[in-house]
């Protein structure tokens, strides 16, 4: 998890960080995992240098692999694609997007306000597991994303990486 003091947070926002630690932590082959803002902004992430590990084996790999901003941009992008899909096809909201890769998985799943919860998995993971598990995420999480706490969230991202630039 990004180490954000959660100091002076809402209770509500010290939960979402909360609950994203247990996902991170809880599920095995989460590489990375970031919440995106219906208009493509970073609110929430996990810390990309968690899992030391699983980079070594990938050393000379390039790409988003743990990058929560990275990852952030391709979240907004893939769920931006999947919604308007669904609109040309006329077949409603997208509740979720898995795609497989050979390396590895990533996985979009909407949440209740636009706002949308991003997974990226190791080649190993089981993808039934992560996908329930960003389930109860986005149950739990759906209901307390207010605009005020999308701009708290937000608001301290900004503070923490203003913070780690001195």
């Amino acid at each position: 998890m990004t180490a954000p003091s959660t100091f002076g947070l809402s209770s509500e926002a010290r939960n979402l960080h909360w609950l994203l630690t247990n996902l991170v932590e809880e599920v095995p082959g989460i590489e990375s995992v970031a919440v995106v803002s219906s208009d493509g902004l970073l609110l929430l992430s996990s810390d990309p240098d968690r899992n030391q590990e699983a980079k070594a084996k990938r050393s000379t790999r390039t790409g988003p692999r743990g990058s929560s901003a990275d990852l952030a941009t391709i979240v907004s992008g893939i769920g931006s694609l999947t919604i308007g899909a669904a609109r040309l096809m006329e077949f409603g909201g997208v509740k979720h997007t898995m795609v497989a890769m050979d390396e590895g998985s990533l996985f979009v799943m909407s949440i209740s306000d636009g706002s949308l919860l991003g997974v990226h998995g190791s080649a190993d993971c089981d993808m039934s597991v992560v996908a329930y598990h960003m389930a109860l995420f986005v149950g739990r999480a759906g209901h307390v994303l207010t605009p005020e706490l999308r701009s708290e969230l937000r608001k301290s991202l900004e503070a923490e990486s203003t913070g780690s630039a001195r």
